[in-house]
């Protein structure tokens, strides 16, 4: 008789491009998180959850990047009605669906934020995983572009909320509109058949969305028959001509000093272009609603550069780049970049409804932003642990108890320690790897004495590192209480140190 295999052990480690969250990581998105909620509810926005699984058919084909359905999502297919469902890969396509389903019991217009994990099927690389956080705040049913000036304003007040200083970031904006306008100039869009050119233009879009990447050499190849890159991996290109790639990169380079002056030099780009003037226009229209509530050219910019890849978008495209510098992992200093970006999007909702439900948001990029923050010396990475209770006597564990509870009652995170307690040195080693600031140790003699020890685990440690004999003694470490005093002397330690 064979010999049964034995089955072998799991390998204890994530899928592929996913990660786990430990304490700063998690405590710090939630209050970054927390101070994004407060700016969005202070504007009007309400919360909404949506489940995490959608309908591939309620997605649709707005996917990052791609054409096919089930392309670029984790998606299955049920058993009993054959639908495929997939996880959600952003914010955008739920609320679509939401807008649609309750539009009877929705006030119009509807002003939602959400934030939560979205998923997306593609190759991970270094810093890209297929699970990420999103934090969103969109507008369905305002036609006009204030709602949009709205978004870019409230854009800014989250930056600065969360501690990025004006002046290390700009948002920046754009409009659809104008770039159509431009291809019809260059002959890559006809206003008579929309559908015409399709492929060529979200190629070109692609291509200019990349700009930053691929440097004007690369976009133009891309605008032409194609471009390869250092792997020798061809991509197609728009098979535009040299004559209609120049246009498109005038509109790319016709930023100029002022808002006025990027205006007109975009009025002269898009000719007698009717779609490609009313985009003019409407930029004009937010950078003077934007003036009058504050945010100046300081904060928020009109900038021809900015695309946005994905094809949804109908109209006004912003984007909030960081401008402070940061260094590689080659060492060469870099700006930061991107850290949110969205648009005007009125054609979305429709798929579900068959009626135009104009609709505008942006999406935060919540991972590129706390490390942004880190990368600023805004967050440490660390997480302040606990005070830990030790336990010197198993019988008197009631008492331990009683101390961390007292603790917890005025607001001070605490815990008895749990694992074996024989070794009291391990105890202070625990208290060590939890980062804890201060260590609570009351033995008989002590309790019999109604007094306990604290142990300043902070001080502790920089006497450890550096200090003499003579400051050992002069700022002892460890010290006596009376047992009543337990709560005001913790108190006391803790706000020495958070000040």
């Amino acid at each position: 008789m064979a010999k049964e295999k034995k089955q072998p052990r799991p390998k204890a480690e994530p899928p592929k491009g996913f990660r786990d969250y430990f304490g700063a990581e998690v405590t710090e998105r939630a209050d970054m998180l927390a101070r994004i909620a407060e700016v969005y509810r202070a504007h009007g926005f309400d919360p909404l959850e949506t489940s995490a699984v959608e309908t591939v058919e309620a997605l649709g084909k707005f996917l990052p990047d791609v054409d096919r359905p089930n392309e670029g999502v984790f998606a299955w297919q049920e058993d009993d009605d054959g639908k495929w469902l997939a996880l959600r890969y952003d914010m955008t396509a739920p609320l679509a669906r939401v807008a649609a389903q309750f539009r009877n019991d929705l006030p119009a217009p509807y002003r939602r934020y959400t934030m939560g994990p979205v998923w997306r099927n593609e190759k991970p690389g270094p810093g890209r995983f297929r699970q990420f956080y999103q934090c969103d705040a969109d507008t369905v049913g305002a036609p006009s572009v204030a709602a949009d000036a709205e978004i870019c304003g409230m854009l800014a007040d989250a930056l600065e909320a969360v501690g990025i200083d004006r002046g290390d970031y700009i948002v920046r904006v754009n409009n659809r509109k104008v770039l159509n306008g431009v291809m019809e100039v260059a002959g890559v869009l006809d206003p008579s058949d929309p559908t015409k050119f399709e492929a060529e233009r979200g190629t070109v879009l692609r291509a200019i969305d990349k700009f930053d990447k691929f440097g004007e050499a690369g976009v133009r190849a891309l605008m032409g028959k194609g471009r390869m890159d250092e792997s020798g991996d061809f991509t197609k290109g728009a098979g535009l001509t040299d004559e209609q790639a120049d246009i498109v990169m005038g509109f790319m380079e016709a930023k100029r000093d002022t808002g006025a002056a990027t205006a007109a030099r975009l009025r002269e780009l898009v000719g007698g272009s009717a779609l490609g003037l009313e985009g003019v226009d409407e930029l004009e229209t937010i950078a003077a609603l934007l003036e009058s509530q504050g945010y100046g050219p300081d904060r928020i910019v009109i900038d021809p550069s900015v695309v946005r890849g994905l094809g949804y978008y109908t109209g006004p495209v912003f984007e909030a780049e960081l401008t402070f510098e940061i260094l590689d992992e080659k060492g060469r200093a870099r700006q930061f970049g991107s850290v949110a970006g969205g648009g005007r999007y009125d054609d979305l909702v429709k798929r579900f409804t068959g009626q135009a439900v104009p609709a505008t948001g942006v999406s935060i990029g919540v991972d590129r932003l706390l490390a942004a923050l880190r990368a600023k010396g805004r967050l440490e990475g660390r997480m302040a642990g606990p005070v830990v209770v030790t336990v010197m006597d198993r019988e008197r564990m009631g008492d331990y108890m009683a101390m961390a509870s007292e603790l917890r009652a005025a607001g001070i995170r605490a815990e008895v320690y749990l694992g074996n307690p024989k070794n009291f040195g391990n105890q202070l080693k625990y208290a060590d790897k939890r980062e804890s600031p201060v260590a609570i140790i009351q033995g008989a003699d002590e309790a019999e004495r109604g007094v306990l020890q604290i142990k300043d685990l902070i001080l502790g440690a920089k006497i450890a590192a550096s200090a003499s004999v003579e400051e050992w003694k002069s700022q002892p470490a460890q010290f006596e209480v009376s047992r009543g005093d337990l709560v005001a002397k913790v108190q006391e330690l803790l706000a020495r140190y958070a000040g």
